[in-house]
């Protein structure tokens, strides 16, 4: 009896990193999600994008989620046929979660912080915010490429 064999699929790719919890570490995860994006080919658009998603994930575990003594951690899974990423930022300060604030059209005063989030939500697909027993939190952000014809 012939049976069709189940579509292959593509596997996932994965790379994850412990970082120290300083602005050297925040930086450091910026530079190693866009090499690892661009040795996975990932489209131009998809590296821009999770740059600065990266960015302001990491600097929010370094600024927020900070223990001393604990780092943190980037985890990025690639899923290329839709061009699909997770970023994940898990961090040691499970009681710190952060709180989306609404970006006003205009603000009464200018403030030179507080935007990261607002960042993250126009330029990922959808962010949450997830416990990491246990006692820290994950901040996952979603993000596929933008398909032009």
């Amino acid at each position: 009896m012939n049976r069709p064999l189940p579509p292959l699929v593509t596997p996932q790719l994965a790379f994850t990193q412990l970082l120290s919890s300083t602005r050297r570490g925040a930086r450091l995860a910026r530079l190693l999600c866009v090499a690892q994006l661009r040795s996975w080919d990932a489209p131009q658009d998809l590296t821009e994008r999770a740059e600065f998603v990266v960015a302001e994930l990491a600097a929010n575990a370094v600024l927020h989620g900070r223990l001393p003594g604990r780092s943190f951690r980037l985890s990025l899974a690639y899923d290329p046929s839709p061009g699909r990423l997770r970023v994940d930022v898990t961090d040691a300060r499970g009681d710190r979660w952060p709180l989306p604030h609404p970006v006003s059209a205009a603000p009464e005063r200018l403030h030179d912080g507080g935007r990261g989030l607002a960042l993250v939500a126009a330029l990922a697909d959808r962010w949450e915010t997830l416990p990491y027993p246990p006692s820290g939190k994950t901040v996952r952000a979603e993000l596929t490429a933008q398909h032009r014809e």
